[in-house]
């Protein structure tokens, strides 16, 4: 395989994804075992572009679909992923891959899910963001990595309900305190 461009950002990308999926003490795994976990369940090279991505209607029915993969390939690996595992793992690939990428303004970029951890929902908590200062807390509190499928969804759910309807999702990380 030639050193391209598109192999290099899909390296950064999973090297960035599990790296920060294997935060949780909950479930450690190597980056290598998380890159092979992403590239097996489809977020390889070959997805280069945004147009590639689900289309704002079905972000979350694909979301739900690829967490599940990744969840079923984890377990071949021997982990126990939890639907919050797999959303960060996934979401922090995607996000590097084409948010950060360059892609940020493309519709189908716009609305991917962000990755979801205790510093944003601190953060979301600590200034009351719409008002839902007690629903992001409750979120806090259950604790990302633990999150089953409808735990994740109500938190995805309330950005995108907190946010104006024409707002990409990522925006939401502005009150991510993890770059300080």
């Amino acid at each position: 395989m030639n050193y391209t461009i598109e192999v290099h950002k899909h390296r950064l990308a999973a090297w960035d994804a599990a790296s920060s999926a294997r935060a949780s003490p909950l479930c450690r795994f190597t980056v290598a075992k998380g890159v092979a976990i992403l590239e097996t369940s489809g977020f390889d090279v070959a997805l280069a572009s945004p147009d590639q991505l689900p289309s704002r209607a079905d972000i979350d029915t694909k979301h739900l679909v690829w967490r599940s993969k990744v969840i079923d390939v984890a377990r071949t690996e021997g982990l126990n992923f939890t639907h919050g595992i797999a959303a960060k793992l996934i979401n922090c690939y995607l996000k590097s891959r084409f948010v950060c990428g360059g892609h940020h303004a493309h519709v189908r970029v716009e609305s991917l899910h962000p990755p979801i951890d205790a510093l944003l929902l601190k953060g979301l908590a600590a200034i009351n963001f719409k008002e839902h200062a007690k629903q992001w807390q409750k979120f806090q509190l259950a604790r990302w990595s633990k999150f089953d499928s409808e735990t994740y969804q109500a938190v995805i759910d309330l950005i995108r309900h907190s946010l104006k309807p024409d707002v990409a999702l990522w925006k939401i990380e502005e009150y991510w305190g993890g770059h300080q």
